[in-house]
């Protein structure tokens, strides 16, 4: 009978255990990797956002909420910034309730395409815009009742467009600038009158002027046009026969 021998640790085999769970950091890793719809993240800054995620940025439906500034932002993002039709509100700080300052389209975070900005609360601009600047066309409406209905280029009046007075005149024509530049009619309704012409940085440098039918202007007057007279008509008569004479020689 052979004896039986007691085995040491060091004469058993090796064995290696496989670990079915992932590692701790990779579990980290995932859920720190923001893609889907998420619940409201907090910025160091304060800033809060609500809304879908891809990549670890901000797109698809979201509301931003900016602390500073007292904002909120309400619409589509794209890789992180405001991208399609969103709404931008600031805080009233009398009432506390969000007043809406543009609604309409965005690109690469700024208004691009057709929106509304409002001023204030009787003055605001409809139309076009391209990269946060007013461009295209569109219609102001400003506080002292003047509306602008026309082309913009670079937050100016540009190309063709009617500019109504609150005082019932208004300019039909070409604008560069901001100001009445090329062919355009002026209507002085006030005065019951009417120039066509051209004009150069808002000044009329060659047209016509003619009066119209207008009983409501209240500062008609009339402008009586001098008789053209020769200072000395036998004089002049004089010079042309020696001028002539001497050509003839």
């Amino acid at each position: 009978m052979v004896p039986l021998r007691r085995l040491r640790p060091a004469d058993m085999p090796l064995l290696k255990t496989i670990r079915s769970a992932e590692p701790p950091w990779r579990v980290w890793d995932r859920k720190a990797q923001k893609s889907g719809l998420r619940n409201t993240v907090y910025s160091v800054n304060g800033d809060e956002y609500t809304g879908e995620w891809m990549n670890n940025l901000r797109h698809g439906k979201g509301s931003y909420l900016y602390k500073k500034a007292n904002a909120i932002y309400q619409g589509d993002w794209k890789n992180g910034k405001r991208n399609g039709y969103g709404t931008y509100a600031v805080k009233a700080p009398s009432t506390g309730t969000y007043i809406r300052v543009y609604a309409g389209n965005w690109v690469n975070d700024k208004k691009h395409g057709y929106g509304t900005y409002y001023y204030s609360d009787v003055e605001y601009y409809e139309g076009g815009w391209d990269c946060g600047k007013r461009s295209g066309w569109g219609k102001m409406i400003y506080a002292n009742g003047d509306i602008y209905d026309g082309e913009w280029h670079n937050d100016k009046y540009c190309g063709q467009g009617i500019l109504f007075s609150a005082n019932k005149n208004r300019y039909e024509g070409s604008w560069k600038d901001g100001r009445k530049h090329g062919a355009g009619t002026f209507y002085y309704l006030d005065k019951g009158r009417i120039y066509d012409g051209y004009w150069v940085k808002d000044i009329p440098k060659c047209g016509t002027m003619e009066d119209i039918d207008c009983t409501e202007a209240p500062n008609t007057k009339k402008f009586l046009i001098p008789e053209v007279k020769v200072a000395d008509p036998k004089k002049i008569c004089q010079e042309a026969r020696r001028a002539l004479l001497q050509k003839r020689k």
